[in-house]
Formats: C-alpha cells, structure tokens, sequence
C-alpha cells in the first residue's frame, strides 16, 4: 500500500469502516465562542499564545464529533520568523509589512532563527496532545513555498499576484533562491511539528493554479517534493493544491502521501486518475455548509456513496470553512458521516 500507508489508514480511525472527517479551517469565525474570544484578542494574539491557540483548536472539536483537531494557527507566520510581518487589511485580505522587491531584500530574511521564533506552535501542539482524546488525530499545516512567496513578493493578497510571477519569468535564479530559503525553513518547521506528535501535515498550495504547466514544477512542485523527501518518513504529508482539474496528472508524480482535492473535481476522476496509493482528501463544495441540514445530508450521502469501499478517503471540504456557515449545517455534515455504513 505505502505512501505511509494511505495516511495510516487514514489515521488509524476507529470509525468501523467509515471515512474520517475534518473540515478546513473547522475553527473560525462561524462559532459565536470564536467571535467571543475575538472581541478581546486579535489573530495573532490568539496564534502565538499556546493556551489559546489551543482553546480555538477545541471549540468545534467540543462541538462535532470530528476525528481530527487542526491547529489554530496561519501559513503567514513563517514568513513573519523570517522577519516580513503581516497583517489583516481593513477591508479583507492580508497585508505585508513590506514586500520584497530584489535580492537585496532577500539577503535581510532570517533562516537561521526562524524555526525558533515559532516555538509557541510546538508548544501549542504539546498542550493540545495532552488535551486531545487518544482516538483523536492531530494535525499540523504549512504554506507551500511558492504560495508563501506570492504573499512576500506582492505585499500581501493580490489579484493573480503579477509582481510574483513578473519575478519569476524574468529572474528565476533570484526567484529559486527565495524558495530555495523558505523550503529550508519549512522542512525544519515541519520537523518540529512533528517532534510535536502531529499525526499528518498539510501543504496549502493555494496559488498553484497561477503556475503555467511549463512552471508549474519549477515553481512550486519541486519544492513541495523537496519538502516531502525529508520530512515523509517523520509524518505524513498531504497536499493541497489548488489547480485546474487536468493538472492531476502532474501531482500524480509527487513524493507527498496524500492529496487534498477542491470541490470543481470529480472525487471519483481523481482516485481513477492517481496511483492507488494516495490518500484523497475532499471534496465538498463550503457552500453547502451554508444551505440546510437535509441538503447536507443529501449530498454528504451521495459524495460517501461514490468513494464507498475506498480505505484512503478524508471526508472534508474542497476549500476552507467559510464564516457564513451554519452550525447546524455543521452538524448534520458530521453526524451524517458518523452514522454512515
């Protein structure tokens, strides 16, 4: 079977044969004791502070009978350790202190103490492994390098991120060494988590889809493959990457164990697609958790139905919770892949 074994037998879930099922970004702004907790601490605040951090990562766990808790945390704090901070715009969106704009600005990246500087992650997780029920995985996360560097080079959120791709196509030896930098920082910050008793990883590629085939494995695939060869045999590595439903094909190639996939592809397409030894992750569409329980179920139903019998399926959403959800909707969702046979 291999490739860790398809996530462990996804997880080693005590769940009599059933998928397990966790939901992107399940902590968040749809629980009122998340918006509780915010109207007195800031994001941040809340991310860097182990207790917590680890009180956000319980709330839906105490909620839903989820069978895994996902660190309350964000992909931009490796480029913060490595001296960029951001922020949260006004108006949506994310905001960099800076961008960086040559290699000039490059040379002024921490790698050395970065890892370090996110020590209240590893702390964070420590607790929540003592909270967490033994039957429950653990889940850690990071930014891709090339996702991270699109958030660097452009300053923050941006519309097809064009400074990152101008830098790309036209300097791509000073561009492989910003992700040649970040990678070396996230394979140590993923040892960490691991060090930590996380069960899995996930890389968010988010902005893969903005790489042209030609690019697409020198600006973000091999890097992500990099990050796989050295870290797979600590933990398991699942990969989500946002991208157009025929570059499958191309992830088909790739050193992660796993695959999370978003909602505009067939889940079915997908396993028929990959090596049999991946995990598949997905893939309903968020907008659903938005609608009504007996819609919910309906469809949960129909997408179990289609993946019925496959060992390496994680139930979960093709992209984040989004705030708008309803909770009842979320529970509906959870029990109904709970209760499944």
């Amino acid at each position: 079977m291999n490739s860790k074994s398809k996530i462990n037998l996804a997880l080693n879930n005590k769940n009599s044969g059933r998928p397990p099922v966790w939901v992107m970004r399940q902590a968040g702004r749809y629980l009122p004791e998340y918006r509780k907790l915010k109207e007195e601490f800031s994001f941040l605040e809340m991310v860097k502070n182990p207790e917590l951090a680890v009180e956000v990562t319980m709330q839906p766990m105490e909620r839903f009978a989820l069978d895994a808790a996902i660190i309350f945390s964000d992909i931009l704090v490796i480029p913060e350790a490595m001296g960029q901070p951001y922020f949260f715009r006004d108006k949506g969106g994310i905001g960099m202190e800076f961008r960086l704009k040559n290699e000039k600005c490059l040379k002024k990246l921490d790698t050395k103490d970065a890892v370090k500087k996110l020590s209240y992650v590893k702390d964070a997780l420590t607790l929540l492994r003592k909270k967490l029920n033994p039957d429950k995985a653990m889940l850690g996360f990071c930014g891709s390098p090339w996702t991270l560097a699109c958030y660097m080079v452009d300053g923050g959120s941006s519309n097809q991120f064009p400074q990152t791709v101008k830098w790309a196509q036209n300097s791509p030896e000073t561009f492989s060494s910003l992700l040649e930098k970040l990678t070396n920082v996230i394979v140590d910050y993923v040892k960490m988590q691991a060090e930590a008793g996380v069960d899995a990883i996930q890389i968010f590629d988010s902005w893969n889809g903005l790489c042209p085939d030609s690019h697409v494995y020198d600006w973000s695939l091999k890097w992500i493959d990099q990050i796989a060869r050295e870290v797979s045999k600590k933990v398991p590595v699942i990969l989500y990457a946002k991208a157009p439903s025929e570059r499958l094909r191309l992830f088909s190639n790739s050193l992660v164990n796993g695959l999370s996939v978003d909602q505009e592809t067939d889940l079915r397409v997908a396993r028929e697609s990959l090596p049999s030894h991946f995990t598949l992750q997905g893939n309903l569409p968020p907008s659903l958790l938005e609608t009504d329980p007996e819609n919910v179920k309906k469809n949960t139903i129909a997408l179990l139905n289609k993946m019925k019998g496959d060992s390496g399926h994680i139930l979960n959403l093709g992209h984040g919770i989004r705030p708008q959800a309803k909770i009842e909707c979320m529970h509906a969702l959870v029990e109904t892949v709970t209760s499944y046979e």
